[in-house]
């Protein structure tokens, strides 16, 4: 894909910086910064992500006008390109899309203050641990006059939004288990009570920012360059490399192993993308000569959601949140936990009794015009974008696939359609891929780039990013489904 000049404008105004400095890596002078006793931060990255090779994210390309104008509306808006956008740029469309509907939920005309709207930002990322999220809705909610002292942990927060705490962790964690009386309790809060349009603008803030925790952590997404962790006033070493060659392990030795052992890999994952070919044509023929009773699919589901539980990494080790994030929330011991461990028993939820289409969009749209159609068209250009590729094959039909793969995420949830075939599934999605799916939706603060580079080996980073867009918009639609849903059986 040729990416926008705009991009590759701001990155190339950087490069130039840094080549007067001296160092091409990171931007360090041998001895002119120190001259004029500056201390000038370097980048500790290359990119925007720390998964995908920069020069595949920002190519040199010719004038794409639809880009340019989207590049330039975003910056007006926020004042900057973050890194999150960089990314997305691969998918065009979606990112139309989601810079607008993401623009409307924080600087439009809504039922909230705009210095709520950061901080219920930084309460659903902070729920992840996600410090690149954090950071950027803390500068933006001090941009739009928020009381610093609400960033010292939220009990120097508002009640309203302390009151927010208990929905916005079991929306992040577990939010099969909310309820009516949720909902209940943060309307008749007395003088603390949120309305109806107002809740419905925190439930998608929530969830809105809880799947782009998400995409942060699954697309390995660098920090800010003004952001912790996004740079070093370390001087460079006395050797050829500079500290940040040290710190992201840019030696030619490591170099030649990755390429060696890349090399190895190539083989291996010509033949996975065939193996998956063949069975996409298998599923189809099956599809034309028999179809399951409602018995069996019933059954095919129950037993995907059951082998659900048993995905998880060997990294899954406990994550312990900072303190910088987790003062901006509470009870920082709870966390994912399948729906259907130590003895819990939860429903199944039946799409053809409460879907998006026929009424959380109506819901939402109600209570806060606009947005349920903007969330609608997010959802539906995530689940609907094709260019027709498999890796290095053209003109293939993929909406198989990625039904399978929005549908798995549902399953997860507890969510069912019953039109659906679940034994589908086990055919289309490896192991390896349900591990990066699940850790993901679930648990995001603990992908790895092991867990990335392991699925889809023979894939472009592109597609692996409309992966990322799928997992999120499938998983913000299912926290959307079990709040709307509760708050509809409280209306009721």
């Amino acid at each position: 894909m040729r990416l926008a000049t705009a991009a590759n404008e701001a990155y190339t105004a950087s490069l130039a910086v840094s080549e007067l400095l001296g160092c091409k890596q990171c931007g360090g002078s041998r001895g002119q910064d120190e001259e004029l006793g500056i201390r000038i931060p370097r980048p500790l990255g290359h990119g925007p992500s720390r998964f995908i090779p920069e020069k595949e994210i920002l190519q040199v390309g010719s004038e794409d006008a639809q880009m340019h104008t989207l590049f330039a509306d975003s910056f007006a808006a926020l004042g900057r390109l973050d890194n999150i956008t960089l990314v997305m740029v691969f998918h065009p469309q979606y990112l139309e899309s989601f810079l607008k509907t993401q623009h409307y939920l924080l600087q439009m005309d809504g039922p909230l203050p705009l210095h709520y709207r950061h901080y219920i930002g930084i309460m659903a990322a902070a729920r992840h641990q996600c410090s690149y999220l954090v950071n950027l809705h803390v500068n933006d909610f001090l941009h739009v006059g928020g009381d610093p002292k609400w960033l010292n942990g939220l009990e120097n927060a508002p009640q309203k939004l302390q009151n927010l705490g208990e929905l916005n962790k079991v929306l992040a964690h577990r939010p099969w288990l909310i309820t009516k009386e949720h909902i209940e309790g943060l309307l008749k809060a007395e003088e603390h009570s949120w309305s109806l349009a107002e809740l419905v603008h925190a439930v998608v803030l929530l969830t809105h920012y809880h799947s782009l925790a998400s995409f942060t952590f699954g697309c390995g997404i660098s920090p800010e360059i003004h952001c912790d962790g996004g740079h070093t006033f370390r001087p460079p070493s006395v050797s050829n490399y500079c500290i940040c060659d040290i710190t992201n392990g840019n030696h030619s030795v490591d170099e030649m192993q990755v390429n060696s052992a890349g090399n190895v890999a190539v083989s291996d994952s010509f033949f996975e993308v065939e193996a998956l070919m063949e069975k996409m044509k298998q599923l189809q023929e099956c599809r034309e000569e028999e179809e399951a009773s409602q018995e069996e699919m019933a059954s095919r589901f129950e037993i995907e959601k059951r082998e659900s539980m048993f995905v998880f990494s060997s990294d899954d080790d406990e994550v312990t949140p900072a303190r910088d994030v987790s003062r901006h929330f509470e009870d920082t011991s709870y966390g994912y936990k399948d729906f259907s461990r130590h003895g819990m028993h939860v429903p199944t939820f039946r799409v053809q009794d409460y879907c998006w289409e026929d009424h959380g969009y109506s819901l939402v749209n109600r209570l806060y015009p606009d947005v349920g159609q903007l969330i609608d068209e997010k959802f539906h250009i995530a689940y609907n974008l094709t260019y027709n590729t498999m890796a290095m094959h053209k003109d293939v039909d993929t909406s198989m696939l990625r039904r399978a793969i929005w549908n798995y995420i549902h399953c997860m949830f507890g969510i069912r359609y019953d039109d659906y075939d679940y034994g589908e599934i086990n055919q289309l999605l490896d192991r390896s891929f349900k591990v990066y799916i699940k850790t993901v939706v679930c648990t995001p603060e603990k992908v790895t780039k092991r867990m990335y580079d392991s699925f889809w080996r023979q894939f472009k980073h592109s597609e692996k990013v409309h992966v990322n867009l799928l997992l999120i918009e499938a998983r913000m639609q299912a926290e959307l489904l079990y709040a709307l849903r509760a708050i509809t059986r409280y209306m009721t």
